[in-house]
């Protein structure tokens, strides 16, 4: 077979294995978009939404999968976004959520994290501005976050009492008042004390790329905080490989493996 030849049947069955692919996420979207109320969320956060893809878009996708890069490993998370089951797998240590524990397999014996609290840390900022789309949330537009000259309009999000691992958390989303794309996002940590803080810590959206249509963060600065004042970089964390799927994995997949210990 020449290379001409070879390259048509290339192209041919690269297009027969898209075209499914395709029909999938399409017919995904239209059982959303008949299920979706978008009246329940704010008009302009829903710009927002529509700015990084579109909210019935993000519903449709059932596994979302990205990769964390370190110097000591790369960490492999991988989340049904339907069920919120996790996996994080890493040379180190494997830990996941099943649905009803998390587990732990430590690898090296070394693991010194949390693994309750760190298990779906990163999904959540990953997964801005979509996560705040959840149910039992609360909007309330706020006044515009103003830093280096430039106003970025917002909205403080609360939760109903009992909703998620910790329902007194808040967050504070800010966007590019012309092209509604996700800008900053300050957040409360409540996790460990169970009571409301005043305490707001900041994390800069500066870099998207676009998966499946869909704007994900490619870099995320946290900026320290001086007398409530959002001053330099602190720490950068970059995301690689990312994908959405359609399909969700096996249960089995997020399961304890053998050898892991449930984490109390």
């Amino acid at each position: 077979m020449n290379k001409f030849y070879l390259l048509v049947f290339s192209l041919a069955l690269f297009s027969c294995k898209e075209a499914p692919k395709k029909e999938a996420i399409a017919d995904s979207v239209e059982k959303v978009e008949k299920e979706l109320d978008l009246s329940k969320y704010p008009t302009e956060l829903n710009k927002v939404f529509e700015a990084h893809g579109g909210i019935k878009a993000w519903k449709s996708y059932k596994t979302l999968k990205f990769e964390m890069p370190n110097k000591e490993f790369n960490e492999i998370q991988t989340i049904d976004l339907q069920k919120r089951l996790d996996k994080i797998s890493t040379d180190a240590y494997t830990l996941g959520y099943d649905g009803s524990d998390v587990w732990l397999s430590d690898h090296t014996g070394n693991y010194e994290g949390k693994p309750k609290f760190y298990h779906n840390l990163m999904f959540y900022f990953y997964s801005m501005p979509f996560v705040l789309s959840d149910e039992g949330i609360k909007y309330e537009e706020v006044d515009a976050l103003i830093h280096d000259g430039v106003a970025y309009p917002g909205y403080k999000i609360s939760y109903n009492s009992g909703v998620g691992a910790s329902s007194t958390d808040e967050y504070y989303i800010h966007y590019d008042a012309k092209t509604y794309e996700m800008k900053w996002l300050g957040y409360t940590m409540t996790y460990f004390s169970g009571e409301p803080s005043e305490k707001i810590n900041w994390i800069n959206y500066a870099e998207w790329v676009e998966v499946d249509k869909i704007l994900l963060p490619k870099v995320i600065t946290w900026y320290k905080v001086e007398k409530g004042e959002i001053t330099a970089p602190a720490n950068t964390v970059n995301f690689e490989n990312a994908s959405l799927s359609v399909e969700a994995k096996s249960t089995d997949f997020y399961a304890k493996p053998t050898e892991a210990v449930i984490v109390e």
